[in-house]
């Protein structure tokens, strides 16, 4: 199926669920309850069509009129909507297991599991303070193709998160989740602030190499910064490896505090972990996934 992941693999995130949820005050036609009133059959509104949806509510008197494909809406049942922000800068491709397999291997999984519940996705890729989106899908029909945009995902240049959460222009409720190295120098404090303002219910997942996490290499060593290609030659004692822990580890415990002031979730994940322990551990044991 592809060079990230295997077809067994899928059919055995089957037996999984999202476990987040949100009441949506506005929305599509779904596999949810909204907490609107009235019936499921009570008409609301239209949308335009998006790859993935049953054709069976297509309004063939307004595309006649307008030359366009809209989707009935109705008043109870909706879709949630789940944007799954990607970093795709230079820092991401770090690590002998590198950090951006990883956060691709991430986004297919809530892809995959969106779309088997009948809700929307889109991918939005960032760095340099830029973002690409996928167009929203919905429907397993879809995966395929989402996959295939996955797989094309090229990683360099800066970070610039808060920029690029900004340029999102959210509208309506729904679910954010931003897979990221989190090293950015600017933080990511103005886009959680941003995304919270916005409705959203925000997931946080670190995603680290284990060069980072485990560094206890000691003497001379010539480092280079992969977003900005500065070479800095440093001398690594015990001393000097207990104060770059002791940073990261301060710096995460900040990202940490940051997702509990505002009522988000956060996990960190190791880029060399087993996917399927991420999956169906980790995430399961933080109630990301039922």
């Amino acid at each position: 199926m592809s060079e990230l992941f295997d077809s067994g693999f899928f059919a055995r995130l089957n037996h999984l669920k999202m476990a987040m949820h949100i009441r949506l005050d506005r929305g599509l036609s779904g596999a949810r309850k909204s907490s609107a009133k009235g019936s499921s059959v009570e008409f609301s509104d239209f949308r335009e069509y998006l790859p993935g949806d049953d054709i069976r509510r297509i309004d063939w008197n307004a595309y006649g009129r307008l030359d366009k494909l809209y989707i009935k809406q109705f008043m109870e049942e909706k879709e949630a909507c789940y944007h799954v922000f990607l970093d795709t800068s230079a820092s991401m491709d770090f690590g002998e297991q590198k950090k951006s397999v990883m956060a691709l291997r991430l986004c297919a999984v809530f892809a995959w599991l969106v779309l088997k519940q009948l809700d929307r996705v889109e991918i939005l890729a960032f760095s340099e303070g830029k973002l690409e989106k996928t167009s929203p899908v919905v429907g397993r029909g879809s995966f395929s193709r989402l996959l295939k945009a996955l797989e094309e995902v090229s990683f360099g240049g800066k970070t610039g998160i808060n920029e690029a959460v900004r340029r999102s222009r959210l509208n309506g409720k729904g679910i954010c989740i931003l897979i990221s190295d989190f090293l950015d120098p600017d933080g990511v404090d103005e886009a959680v602030r941003y995304l919270v303002f916005k409705h959203q219910e925000v997931l946080l997942i670190q995603v680290l190499a284990r060069e980072e996490t485990d560094f206890d290499e000691e003497g001379t060593l010539s480092l280079q910064d992969m977003e900005t290609g500065e070479e800095v030659r440093v001398t690594m004692t015990r001393q000097t490896i207990r104060v770059y822990q002791e940073t990261l580890e301060k710096h995460n415990r900040a990202l940490e505090r940051l997702a509990k002031r505002y009522g988000c979730a956060y996990l960190q994940v190791i880029s060399d972990e087993d996917i399927e322990k991420v999956i169906f551990e980790t995430l399961k044991q933080k109630g990301i996934f039922g």
